[in-house]
């Protein structure tokens, strides 16, 4: 299997060269891929044509395929894509107004067990490499016709995995995709999702180049998280809470705290007094997700007036904020990523 191009920096893209090529051949071929979002190597003119045939004949340039492509009545968009190695993993995109976001995966299936999402059902196959998470944006973007400019669209690594125990390929993929030479995104445009994995959490952290960080929190005490997320037995909800409180946000930035909210466990408004409580001295948002349901979950969504009222009680002293699903007609919606066929 020749090594894939998409995925590399400026670095890597030297080397693959080889020698006597001039460094600027190396800008040509990391602004074709990332910024002009070619489909083909043959397609980057800037370099010889002998330099290209020489390159194809060494390396892919290792986008992924589409396997199926499901469209919702919402205009939400789920595409199941065929990695190099024969795997599948999905991308979501949800157009809205002038903004699109870009729901992306950081592995194949996920390892945290966590009881109210359908991915989680899938186990672990791998995690994904820096090209296949980049990949995924620069396909879907050019399928879409995307515009990058500042502010037109959003990616979350939400979809399958657990960003942060994939973390160095998450890491080499957001520094390709905020490079003002690469994808060239704003660092506001991207959030990466965690289960709480307190020690990923501080080294994400000490990194300059990094996404905007959400903590699924989905509890509001540690043991009906431990419920929940099983996770909470090794990363404690009071230690992830203190981490959580000594992340350095940049002077723009607030932490995210995402909130499923499940029929009759985890949505009375003693919970909601809770959850505000836990948050109370943390400079956050908080996104609340009635839960969108799958056949293989054992759990209800609330109504819509115990969703409102959670919400109210919330916002007396935090940002408060109500996802509005989308793509539950094509399984794309948040926690629903399972390979579904329909």
């Amino acid at each position: 299997m020749s090594q894939p191009l998409v995925g590399m920096d400026l670095a890597d893209l030297r080397e693959a060269l080889g020698p006597g090529q001039p460094g600027y051949r190396a800008k040509q071929l990391y602004q074709g891929i990332y910024q002009a979002g070619v489909s083909e190597l043959v397609q980057i003119t800037a370099l010889p044509a002998d330099t290209r045939e020489v390159l194809a004949g060494s390396h892919s340039l290792g986008l992924p395929e589409i396997a199926h492509l499901y469209e919702s009545s919402d205009g939400t968009r789920r595409y199941l894509l065929r990695l190099e190695d024969g795997r599948t993993v999905e991308t979501v995109l949800m157009p809205e107004g002038e903004r699109d976001t870009l729901c992306i995966s950081s592995q194949v299936g996920c390892p945290v067990d966590c009881k109210f999402c359908m991915t989680a059902l899938l186990g672990l196959e791998r995690s994904l490499t820096a090209g296949e998470i980049v990949g995924q944006v620069l396909l879907v973007a050019r399928e879409n016709g995307v515009q990058r400019e500042s502010g037109r669209i959003n990616i979350v690594m939400m979809g399958q995995g657990e960003p942060l125990l994939n973390l160095p390929n998450v890491l080499k993929a957001t520094r390709i995709l905020l490079d003002p030479a690469g994808f060239a995104l704003s660092p506001r445009r991207i959030t990466i999702s965690t289960a709480g994995i307190i020690p990923k959490i501080e080294e994400l952290g000490r990194e300059t180049v990094r996404p905007k960080l959400a903590i699924s929190l989905n509890a509001s005490t540690e043991e009906m998280r431990r419920e929940l997320m099983p996770i909470t037995r090794k990363y404690h909800l009071k230690d992830l809470l203190a981490a959580c409180k000594a992340y350095p946000l940049r002077p723009w930035e607030k932490l995210t705290f995402e909130y499923v909210l499940l029929k009759g466990v985890n949505d009375t408004d003693a919970d909601a007094r809770r959850v505000l409580k836990l948050l109370a001295n943390l400079n956050c948002k908080v996104n609340l997700i009635a839960l969108n349901p799958g056949h293989e979950i054992p759990y209800e969504t609330p109504d819509p007036e115990r969703v409102a009222a959670f919400q109210q009680i919330v916002r007396r002293g935090l940002p408060c904020f109500v996802r509005k699903p989308r793509g539950l007609d094509i399984y794309a919606a948040c926690g629903q990523l399972k390979r579904a066929s329909s």
